[in-house]
């Protein structure tokens, strides 16, 4: 391997790993923030907020999840041949759509909140919640075109940034909203006699949050994007090529780019959305009460897809940094290279992934105790136990449907999420009115879910380049080395559970299942020295493995 490649895949993987960490950083910030969130608005109330955001979640694939990837997709093959020109002509004309898609789309939730909330959800207090989150589909659009540009000319950091600043927002601003207008919406819930305005209100409160936290990421990545601008004016003063797009050549290229792209992204998510239509419909039908379909899935988004979502925030940042970096691969390297680049995002991927669902499973009533002390964990820790398996196979997905994606295979995606959508649709169906499983039911259909996807967008990536997941280092090592560190774990907080308490025992086994994890990976030759090295700090921690004798070497 040549220095310049080493060089490129050093910095892959530290763009991925800013990436990650700040991903992370947010997912960890969400989940401590939602604790208090949901002592203030209750699980109904969570309810309202989670059928809101499954709604909004719909509106922004239609608007914005596919702009940062169709952006950088666009941006990194232009600057990757030097046309500086055409890649701001692309920035310009994502600007546009955003603006266009993002204000219309917002404008028609805001004002069909009523319609949807009660006709299609059948929860119509969550009508509150909807529209105060309605404004921040614009926001979220234009925010999604800047951290595209960025990502497009290799540099995570702006978005990595972002993130954290939002997410700090959001999380102070909800909290103070939820707390406020809980009280007003007790004052009204008096006055016309019905409690439930108070939770109503309360999830409206708490959406206050995401939308200032979205404005004030969207002004911090606006700022840094101005500053930079004079730099990208010097490179395009310097675009001596010979190539130059009309915007209606741009426009053609960001429609074939983002229109696949978001029916993918819409077929691959809209889960969320019909499952919870899907749920709330039948629990009805079953003759449970509204507040008691709310309350269950109030758990399920409070508890269990927050805790979920933290490694998946890490598999989105990784599919983030593999795209501009593959379509460069792509466009000036051989199929070698393109090989070693997707085995390299999913070994690193499932490095994480599986121990972390591992830990789910041995875990999941310690760390949820812990967490949400307030709370009856019992439900939401078999969910977590149930559902560990798909952590697995969403981050592997994600990926897989990115690698897809940067090959210029944009329908292939959308094709295998549909074919995926309809058999968690039926399973689904048959779980929940069949079998009479609950919300259960939910948990394990996104198993059926994700693992189709992996399976058809496998079969996609032999057929279309002839690559073949390596297994060994990939899963078998990993899992081998999260069951020594799941048993290492439990056995653990045993032992410190008996003198030092739960929430002591706890953060003992989690800092032990870190520490045997790792010995564990690298023992059992999971992570190379050489991949070590080409991590953040990785020199660091080839000392540190020398001098514990891990691997073999001199050290100083």
């Amino acid at each position: 391997m040549s220095e310049q490649r080493k060089k490129n895949e050093k910095n892959f993987l530290v763009q991925g790993s800013i990436l990650a960490i700040a991903g992370v950083i947010t997912k960890l910030i969400g989940a401590f923030y939602r604790i208090p969130l949901l002592n203030i608005i209750g699980t109904e109330g969570n309810g309202y907020y989670s059928v809101a955001f499954s709604i909004y979640s719909v509106a922004l694939m239609l608007t914005s999840y596919s702009l940062p990837l169709a952006v950088s997709k666009l941006v990194s093959a232009r600057v990757a041949v030097g046309e500086y020109k055409n890649a701001h002509k692309i920035f310009r004309g994502a600007i546009t759509f955003a603006l266009l898609a993002g204000g219309f789309v917002a404008l028609l939730v805001f004002f069909g909140a009523d319609f949807i909330a009660t006709t299609i959800m059948h929860l119509d207090m969550s009508a509150y919640a909807l529209r105060v989150l309605a404004p921040c589909i614009l926001i979220v659009a234009l925010l999604g075109v800047l951290r595209g540009f960025f990502q497009g000319i290799g540099s995570m950091v702006p978005t990595a940034i972002s993130q954290v600043i939002e997410q700090i927002i959001n999380a102070v601003v909800s909290i103070a909203g939820a707390y406020v207008l809980l009280n007003a919406g007790k004052a009204v819930g008096k006055t016309r006699g019905d409690k439930s305005f108070g939770p109503a209100f309360a999830a409206a409160g708490g959406t206050l949050g995401t939308v200032l936290g979205a404005f004030s990421a969207l002004v911090f990545v606006g700022l840094v994007f101005l500053a930079y601008n004079k730099v990208f004016k010097r490179k395009m003063r310097r675009d001596h090529s010979k190539k130059r797009e009309s915007y209606k050549t741009v426009y053609k290229v960001l429609f074939v780019t983002i229109a696949p792209v978001i029916l993918s992204a819409t077929v691959y998510n809209i889960s969320d959305f019909v499952d919870t239509a899907l749920f709330n419909n039948v629990m009805a039908a079953q003759g449970f009460s509204k507040k008691e379909y709310a309350s269950l899935l109030g758990i399920f988004q409070g508890q269990y897809s927050t805790m979920i979502n933290v490694p998946l925030s890490i598999s989105s940042a990784l599919a983030a940094s593999l795209v501009p970096s593959l379509v460069a691969t792509v466009q000036t390297g051989s199929r070698k290279q393109v090989h070693n680049k997707i085995n390299t995002v999913s070994r690193f991927n499932m490095v994480i992934a599986i121990p972390c669902a591992v830990g789910f499973i041995t875990l999941a009533k310690p760390i949820l105790n812990m967490l949400y002390f307030t709370q009856d964990n019992t439900t939401a820790a078999l969910m977590l136990q149930m559902g560990a398996l798909s952590v697995v196979f969403f981050c592997l997905s994600t990926v897989t449907n990115s690698v897809l994606q940067g090959l210029d295979d944009m329908m292939t995606p959308v094709k295998n999420a549909a074919i995926s959508l309809v058999i968690h649709i039926v399973t689904l169906f048959l779980m929940l009115v069949v079998l009479k499983w609950n919300i259960y039911a939910v948990v394990l259909s996104k198993i059926i879910f994700s693992g189709a996807i992996c399976v058809l967008n496998a079969k996609a990536l032999r057929d279309r380049i002839g690559y073949v997941q390596e297994k060994k280092k990939t899963f078998v090592i990993p899992a081998l080395a999260s069951l020594i560190m799941g048993v290492i774990a439990v056995l653990i907080h045993l032992i410190f559970e008996l003198f030092a308490g739960p929430y002591i025992a706890t953060i003992i086994a989690l800092l032990a299942a870190v520490v045997t994890y790792g010995v564990a990976i690298v023992v059992l030759g999971g992570i190379t020295e050489e991949e070590l090295l080409g991590m953040p700090k990785g020199a660091t921690l080839v000392t540190l493995c020398r001098r514990l004798h891990l691997i073999k070497g001199e050290y100083r």
